[in-house]
C-alpha cells in the first residue's frame, strides 16, 4: 500500500485489499436539544467504522451487517457511491456534556478523523419593565439580565435601530453550579426624547441574537 493523494491506506492482513480514509468529520456547533450531525467518508475495501464520542464507542457499522446501534440517541444515515461510502453520525436532543470530539474510527487503522462539538445553551433574557417615564435631565439605569446560558452570551444594546456605545453600559458575568452562565448588563442614559432600547444576548449557535426591549417615554418637564 502507498500514500496515494494524501490519503492514507491501510492494509487488512489476510484480505488482500487496501482502503482509505476519504474525508472526516468537520467541528459543528449546535443548541442543547437539536440535532448535531457528522459525515466521515471511506473508500471501497472498509470493514468495520466505529464513531466515538468524547472516547466512547457510541456507533458501530459493519460492511456486512450495517449499523449496529446501541441507543435511539446515536443514529446514522449511509450514503454509497461506486468507490466511496459515507457515514453520517446525528446525535439526537445533544446535551452540553457532550461537547468534545466526535472520531470517526476505521478497524485495524492508527489514524482516527476527528471534530470538536459545541454544544450551547440559550437561556432567558428580559428587562424587569416593558416601559419607563423619565423627565427631562434625568439619569437613568436599564437593567438586562441573560440567566443559564453557555456559554456566557455577548451582550450589546441598541437605541431605535442604532448600537450604542459600549462605553456607556457595564456588563458582569457569574456562572451557577449548574455550569450555565448568567450575564447583567446595566446601561445609563440621560434621554432627550422617547425611543426603544433593546438588550441583545449572541452566542455563536443562534441565528440571530434573542433579544429584550423597552420603551423609555421622554416627558418634557416644561
Amino acid at each position: 500500500c502507498v500514500f496515494t493523494d494524501c490519503r492514507v491506506f491501510f492494509f487488512l492482513p489476510g484480505l488482500g485489499f487496501c482502503y482509505s480514509l476519504i474525508k472526516g468529520p468537520t467541528n459543528a456547533t449546535v443548541l442543547a436539544g437539536s440535532e448535531a450531525r457528522f459525515n466521515c467518508t471511506v473508500s471501497k475495501g472498509w470493514v468495520v467504522l466505529i464513531w466515538l464520542s468524547n472516547g466512547n464507542p457510541v456507533l458501530t457499522i459493519t460492511s456486512s451487517q450495517g449499523a449496529i446501534e446501541t441507543s435511539d440517541r446515536f443514529t446514522s444515515q449511509n450514503y454509497t457511491s461506486d468507490n466511496e461510502f459515507t457515514s453520517e453520525l446525528i446525535i439526537h436532543n445533544t446535551r452540553l456534556n457532550e461537547s468534545g470530539k466526535i472520531e470517526c474510527s476505521i478497524q485495524q487503522s492508527s489514524e482516527n478523523n476527528f471534530a470538536f462539538l459545541s454544544v450551547q445553551v440559550n437561556g432567558s433574557l428580559f428587562i424587569k419593565n416593558n416601559t419607563l417615564t423619565v423627565t427631562e435631565n434625568k439619569t437613568v439605569e436599564i437593567v438586562c439580565e441573560a440567566l443559564g446560558w453557555a456559554p456566557a452570551p455577548d451582550i450589546t444594546w441598541m437605541t431605535n435601530d442604532s448600537f450604542i456605545d459600549k462605553s456607556r453600559y457595564v456588563t458582569w458575568q457569574s456562572q451557577g453550579s449548574n455550569g450555565l452562565h448568567n450575564v447583567l448588563s446595566v446601561l445609563t442614559l440621560t434621554p432627550t426624547d422617547t425611543e426603544i432600547l433593546t438588550c441583545l444576548a449572541a452566542i455563536e449557535a443562534l441565528p440571530n441574537p434573542q433579544n429584550a426591549s423597552v420603551t423609555v417615554i421622554f416627558v418634557n418637564s416644561t
